[in-house]
């Protein structure tokens, strides 16, 4: 098989599942912020809302058509939210605390999904191109 017809491949339940689980989420990262910020326990400054929420939301669409890019990038991007949250946890007290832990929780199972999903699609390419590659 040539890496285009790998690429057309309609992906596999697993990996749908596992793309949904993370869509899910992102989605409950990106509202936990606006809550937080905006409601719940907010600081005083907006603007963290600004710098915080929008790299989340440039996610979905790669999230959506199944990009590995995508989520390779996330699973990096997701480290800096977690040292916001392990820095709240830590510094403040109430509330905004277990917002923070809410929040460590919810990118520790991110990062977790976007693994498995990355180390899924990349053996389900590698078993393919084995197919292809087999004699008929």
């Amino acid at each position: 098989m040539t890496p285009v017809q790998i690429a057309t491949h309609p992906p596999e339940a697993a990996v749908r599942a596992a793309q949904a689980a993370a869509l899910g989420l992102l989605a409950a990262l990106v509202l936990l912020h606006l809550l937080r910020e905006l409601w719940l326990a907010p600081t005083g400054r907006g603007t963290l809302v600004v710098l915080t929420v929008p790299p989340l939301l440039l996610c979905v669409r790669g999230m959506w058509l199944h990009r590995m890019v995508t989520f390779r990038w996330l699973s990096l991007l997701i480290w800096l939210y977690v040292a916001l949250a392990a820095m709240r946890a830590t510094t403040e007290a109430g509330l905004p605390r277990a917002l923070a832990a809410l929040e460590l929780l919810l990118c520790a199972l991110l990062f977790t999904i976007c693994v498995l999903y990355i180390r899924r699609r990349q053996h389900n390419a590698a078993a393919l191109q084995a197919a292809g590659a087999a004699p008929s």
